[in-house]
Order: structure tokens, then C-alpha cells, then sequence
């Protein structure tokens, strides 16, 4: 499984180039399923999910070439050989079920295994269920799987509202009204940055689509689509984590290749923290001149503080000035780094979806475990600044959404390695 030794106490210095977004490219990845006609997707992280995803499309019928070199995939799904995406590689990943959309729109049917991912709580599909079913799908659910078909092989428009602005939701719905007939209405639909890059990425195939980054996204669907070229964004959360550490540290960093506007809610939460950030047009600097202030927040979607980066900021509130409050709105079990934490001496209480931390000045290196993706990134941020050596298991999680963020860290001058 391999781990991380890391010995605390070194400022990150210098520059770090962002890499692509995770969370942009898997549903561009899926989306690819729409046309026979080859799309190059350009800029791809090398990620254990994007692995994953490649290999779920592929054994769809979709001829997949990946070029690491030059950082760029190619999808030709001229013929889609099958509809049924198993639970061996569903599994790994939560957005396998993107897939779902794309197969209804092209062939008419899908047969999805139930998803995994991250064990950061319930993230049911009904959103998704019900959109498809309002454009006319009949949904079975059986035997760990879901099997939509369309009965008269075509969609139709419809319109949607979400009772939760789901990503996941949001991402498929979209994917799926391009090639319905008519016109499909998405209200109370997310508007992430990466709803905005998906939705350019179909428009670029042919798709019309408007709305996108706002709560109501209007698609009249087409006939068909064409393949296109198309560049993933930078990744906000790597982004936001990297900013997190160096702050922590006490360091002094430039990330190249941001998008400053996506990361508004984290910028805030620093700059109120005493941190100084410096921004360009698609850089950040990060200036760590004192220990953190202690600070209140909550997550929520777009553009409320994700997430994503909440894990990463109850480890920065670990070293705060007095008492933080940190509210999880989205996900019910999304505090399982507190346990790890505590191994390192924080001084945490939870309550429900609310963990209480009372600052220290410093944090002791231990043994400790990522128990997911961004659980693992908090660890990190936390054995940086810790006193001693921090030993971070089971990294796989970290590998599936960091692109090796071992090396991106030597360059900045942490004292962390690899071992196997």
C-alpha cells in the first residue's frame, strides 16, 4: 500500500505548478461515450482515478489511448460494445456512475453498479434516478445495481428540479438531455467550476447548452454530436491544499496555473487566519507570517467554503490561536480525520457535524492513517508542521486525486519520501 514518512518543521518555499483537475476530467472522460467521433482531452493528471475511469470507458467499447509524455488522452468510442459498467471497477471510483447519462443519451439502455469512492457518507444516486426518469427512463434496482432503458430508445426533454444542487446529479443530467428531444431545464443545479468546464467541453461537441455556473442550466438537445479538442482546468482543491501547508509552515509560495476567482472561500478563510495572499492573473502567493488565528466555518456548495477543503482546515485550525468551529453541511461522515489527528495531540471535540478544535502550538509526529482522499491531504498539512516524524498510511486514497505530491512537496523543501 505504501506510506509517507514525513519530518515536520520545514517553511515550503519557492513555486509549484497546479496540475488538471480531478473532478473536471471524469465526467469529460465520461461524456466522450456521446460520440463516435474521437475527442482529445489534453493537460490530464496522472491520477489513479483517471486509471480507473479509462479503464471503466474502454471496457465499454471505447478505445481509449493515454500518452503520459505529452499529457493528453484520446477517446474513440465509434462503437459502445456494452452497456453494463461492473462493480469490480465501479467500485473504486464514485464518478463511474457518470457513465449512466452518456449510455442512455447514445444506446438507450445502462446497467451501473452501485459506486464506491471515498467512506465519507451517504451519497445516494436517487437525484440522478429521478432526473432520468422525468426524461422518461424506467429505473430497476436490484441485485447491487441499477439498469435504466429508455423505451422508445431516446430521452426527452424534461424539466428537472434537484432538491439538493448535486455535482454528481447536475453533471449527469447535463451529459444525458444533450441527445434527448427537446428541451431540458435543470433547476437548483450545481454551479461548480467544474460543471462550467463540462459544459464547455459539450458545447464544443455540438451541444447547446446555457446557464452553466448558474442554478438553472438549459440544454436543447441535438441529433448527435462531434468529437472536439479540449483542455481540463486547473485542480482548486490541489490548489487550496497547497495554499493550506504553506501557510502552515510559514512558508512563501507561488502556484502557477490557478484560477484565483475559484478559490475565493479558501483566499478569505487565510487571509482571515493572518495569512497574506497575493494574486495574479493565474497565480497565487501564499506568505505564512504567523501562527494562524483560530477560525468559524461551514461548508457548503458553490461558492460557499468546500468541501473538499474542509479536512485540510480543521489540521491548519489544529496549530490556531483559540478556538475554531468547523460545520460539515454536506457530508454526515466527513470527520473521520479527527481520530488521526488526535493520535498527533489535536485537541478536537466533535458534536454531530460540527468538530470544536482548541489551537495548539505545535502538533507530535505519529503514526497515522489516511482513511480517505482529503482525510490524507489534512494528514500531510498536518505532519509538515508537526514536531517529529509523521507516518501517513494507506495512501492510496491520496494517490487517487494528487498527482505525486511527494515530489511537488521536495521542491518546495518539505522533508517528506515515499516508501513502499
Amino acid at each position: 500500500m505504501g506510506a509517507f514518512i514525513i519530518h515536520g518543521g520545514k517553511p515550503l518555499m519557492g513555486s509549484a505548478l497546479i496540475s488538471s483537475s480531478k473532478n473536471a476530467i471524469l465526467p469529460i472522460l465520461s461524456a466522450c461515450l456521446l460520440t463516435a467521433e474521437e475527442c482529445l482531452i489534453r493537460q490530464i493528471p496522472g491520477l489513479d482515478d483517471v486509471s480507473d475511469m479509462c479503464e471503466l470507458i474502454s471496457n465499454l467499447g471505447a478505445n481509449v489511448k493515454v500518452n503520459g509524455r505529452s499529457r493528453k488522452i484520446t477517446v474513440s468510442a465509434q462503437s459502445l460494445t456494452a452497456h453494463t459498467a461492473g462493480y469490480e471497477l465501479v467500485s473504486k471510483l464514485r464518478a463511474s456512475f457518470l457513465v449512466t447519462g452518456p449510455l442512455l443519451a447514445r444506446v438507450g439502455t445502462a446497467k451501473v453498479a452501485l459506486p464506491g469512492g471515498c467512506p465519507i457518507g451517504s451519497r445516494p444516486v436517487d437525484l440522478h434516478l429521478k432526473g432520468f426518469e422525468a426524461m422518461g427512463a424506467i429505473i430497476e434496482n436490484g441485485h447491487g445495481f441499477i439498469e435504466a432503458r429508455c423505451p422508445d430508445k431516446k430521452l426527452h426533454g424534461a424539466t428537472i428540479y434537484l432538491d439538493f444542487p448535486s455535482v454528481g446529479a447536475t453533471e449527469n443530467l447535463l451529459t444525458a438531455a444533450v441527445l434527448a428531444e427537446g428541451r431540458t431545464i435543470i433547476e437548483n443545479a450545481a454551479s461548480e467550476p467544474e460543471i462550467v468546464d463540462l459544459a464547455s467541453f459539450l458545447v464544443k461537441m455540438g451541444a447547446k447548452i446555457s446557464g452553466a455556473g448558474t442554478d438553472t442550466i438549459t440544454i436543447d438537445g441535438v441529433d448527435k454530436v462531434n468529437g472536439t479538442e479540449h483542455t481540463i482546468m486547473p485542480d482548486r482543491i490541489e490548489a487550496g491544499t497547497f495554499m493550506t501547508a504553506a501557510a502552515l509552515t510559514g512558508g512563501d509560495i507561488t502556484l502557477k496555473n490557478v484560477v484565483p476567482e475559484h478559490l475565493k472561500p479558501v483566499t478569505a478563510k487565510l487571509r482571515e487566519s493572518g495569512m497574506e495572499i497575493i494574486e495574479g492573473n493565474d497565480t497565487i502567493r501564499v506568505k505564512g507570517e504567523r501562527r494562524p488565528l483560530a477560525l468559524d466555518i461551514k461548508t457548503h456548495p458553490f461558492p460557499g467554503f468546500p468541501t473538499d477543503m474542509q479536512a485540510q482546515l480543521s489540521a491548519y485550525t489544529c496549530f490556531a490561536e483559540g478556538t475554531s468551529v468547523i460545520v460539515e453541511t454536506i457530508f454526515e461522515n466527513r470527520f473521520m480525520h479527527v481520530n488521526e489527528l488526535r493520535r498527533m495531540g489535536a485537541q478536537i471535540r466533535v458534536d454531530g457535524r460540527t468538530a470544536i478544535i482548541e489551537g495548539m502550538e505545535t502538533l507530535q509526529g505519529a503514526q497515522v492513517r489516511a482513511t480517505d482522499l482529503r482525510a490524507g491531504a489534512a494528514l500531510i498539512i498536518a505532519g509538515l508542521a508537526a514536531t517529529g516524524t509523521t507516518e501517513v498510511l494507506d495512501i492510496h486514497h491520496i494517490d487517487r486525486g494528487y498527482e505525486f505530491i511527494e515530489n511537488k512537496l521536495q521542491r518546495l523543501g518539505a522533508d517528506i519520501r515515499r516508501i513502499s
